[in-house]
């Protein structure tokens, strides 16, 4: 972990570090927790022991991988990636990878509600809070999922490969006043004619998925759950 001392990881694990470690509530060890792509992580591992870049034989998701790296600060590895590129040549369009991660954080919020000419209430409602990542390495097919996000426009479409939502669909509890007052605003997917709210996990991940199929994608895995599909966190989907 530190054989690039200029690297995210170098610091992390050095015996003088200033970051701090989690600690096991459990056993009492202590442990660092990274929240990113684990399957990506074994190559960069690899590199990190062998300080060479040793793929297998067909492997797809450099894109990805180069994302990782440039994540954890990673300069050799980078390096390495770029001249594996420029040795292959253009990548076939064919290959590409689609991940897809969203977060749900409730929360409380508090308003007056009238109840008359002259009387008042404090009443409360809960907003859900989505937040969603979308990696893509096929321009065409992230073209897609922006457009039927409604972020095909270029102020709120990001440059790269990935692009990011949040919304927060409106309780009807919730007047619409206090809504705007607290800066949240909804997702809509859909053309004319067929525009409708997402309004939760399942709604967003069906649209992903109706995308991710149009475009010749195939699911290669589902966390947390693999039984509840449309109800996880993260979907991850490849075209060979």
């Amino acid at each position: 972990m530190t054989r690039f001392p200029d690297s995210m990881l170098g610091p992390m694990f050095r015996a003088d570090t200033p970051i701090p470690p989690n600690l096991n509530s459990q056993g009492g060890a202590h442990y660092y927790f990274i929240d990113r792509d684990g399957k990506a992580f074994q190559h960069i591992l690899n590199f990190l022991r062998l300080g060479r870049l040793d793929l297998p034989l067909g492997y797809g998701e450099t894109a990805l991988l180069r994302a990782e790296a440039d994540f954890y600060q990673i300069q050799p590895l980078l390096d390495a990636l770029r001249e594996l590129e420029a040795s292959q040549g253009t990548p076939a369009p064919t290959a590409a990878l689609l991940h897809a991660d969203v977060d749900a954080s409730p929360r409380v919020v508090h308003f007056s509600a009238r109840q008359g000419p002259h009387h008042y209430e404090l009443s409360s409602a809960q907003v859900d809070t989505f937040r969603a990542n979308l990696f893509c390495t096929d321009q065409e097919c992230l073209g897609a999922l922006r457009a039927r996000f409604g972020v095909a426009d270029e102020e709120r479409a990001e440059r790269g490969p990935h692009f990011r939502l949040e919304w927060a669909p409106r309780p009807t509890e919730l007047p619409e006043v206090e809504y705007r007052k607290l800066g949240l605003q909804p997702l809509w997917t859909g053309g004319p004619g067929e525009r409708r709210e997402v309004v939760g996990t399942p709604g967003f991940l069906e649209e992903v998925l109706r995308v991710a199929l149009e475009h010749g994608f195939r699911l290669d895995s589902v966390f947390p759950d693999p039984e509840d599909l449309l109800n996880s966190r993260s979907l991850r989907f490849v075209r060979h």
